[in-house]
């Protein structure tokens, strides 16, 4: 359980929480703490990664899905209602001291009694200019978690190490019984990998393989010449967690990088919070909020009383 957080000099310019991300996981914790009747802000760099999802289907309340802009434009709308201040701001360095937490940026700095930190991942992708387009018609995705069930019965592709393509592929085979792992480079399957991929009817395409962008889908070419039209194409390269700020204080993270948080979501450091995807767990916006709702109420009890 988080320690009580002592009460700093009052300062005009102290929050009691500032929020670093402006995704759902910030948002939501904004919207909490603001119902909680804390002075707050929430410092966006507007880079979150919700505003590549085309269309949501498995965002619960959603039976018709949404756009992961619409979504973040639904959660700020509602925590503006509660007056979130929004400042558009990338933080550069955070310092610990006596009274709290420092924060420094273009625009600050900004001092508040604790931190949290909704920061994301970034995606590896691939380098061509189509990505992005790519990305907003659904032909490249990004989580089979969240959308394969969408593609489902098509041709199905990973592409990425070939050893993590297969893996990623096993999964997609739940979807569809037409599914290849391409391989980024020469790099040949180990024989444990080409066995997995055998077993579960995958075809492995050596490489290195082209991928390619028509407009309106994507298409891979292998080591043999040939070239597959796939309606679904997930890149497996990972992401890389935005925890830099957080390791800078010395808080701990896993083998990839995600910070470590207790059950409060509190890092290593005291009075500092991670949520979302730069956490170490499923990165889902379902997960982000829970973390969200957790993190705000252990601040909420953590900080001395706010009486009426």
């Amino acid at each position: 359980m988080a320690r009580p957080i002592a009460e700093p000099a009052p300062r005009a310019d102290a929050y009691d929480c500032a929020i670093v991300g402006g995704g759902p996981a910030g948002l939501t914790a904004a919207l909490y703490l603001l119902r909680f009747r804390r002075r707050i802000v929430l410092l966006d760099a507007g880079a979150s990664r919700a505003r590549w999802i085309p269309e949501s289907h498995n965002c619960p309340g959603f039976p018709g899905g949404v756009s992961g802009r619409e979504f973040l434009r639904r959660l700020s709308a509602q925590a503006a209602d509660y007056g979130a201040r929004v400042e558009r701001a990338r933080v550069e360095r955070i310092e610990r001291d006596a009274d709290g937490f420092a924060l420094q940026g273009e625009g600050g700095p900004w001092r508040a009694a604790c931190v949290v930190l909704a920061t994301g991942v970034v995606d590896v992708l691939p380098d061509a200019p189509w990505v992005e387009e790519a990305i907003a018609a659904a032909a490249l995705r990004l989580c089979p978690i969240c959308d394969a069930y969408e593609a489902r019965g098509g041709a199905l592709a990973t592409w990425g190490p070939i050893g993590e393509a297969i893996d990623h592929a096993c999964f997609l085979r739940t979807y569809s019984p037409r599914v290849a792992a391409l391989a980024l480079d020469a790099a040949a399957p180990t024989a444990a990998a080409a066995r997995k991929a055998r077993e579960a009817g995958i075809e492995v395409v050596a490489g290195p393989t082209r991928l390619h962008y028509d407009g309106d889908g994507c298409a891979a070419t292998g080591a043999d010449g040939v070239r597959r039209r796939l309606d679904a194409l997930y890149p497996v390269m990972g992401a890389d967690a935005q925890s830099a700020l957080a390791v800078a204080l010395g808080a701990r993270v896993d083998d990839e990088g995600a910070l470590v948080a207790s059950a409060q979501q509190m890092t290593s450091v005291d009075g500092l919070y991670a949520i979302g995807d730069v956490v170490s767990a499923v990165n889902q916006i379902a997960v982000a909020l829970g973390h969200a709702a957790v993190a705000a109420t252990a601040i909420h009890n953590a900080l001395p009383p706010e009486r009426a």
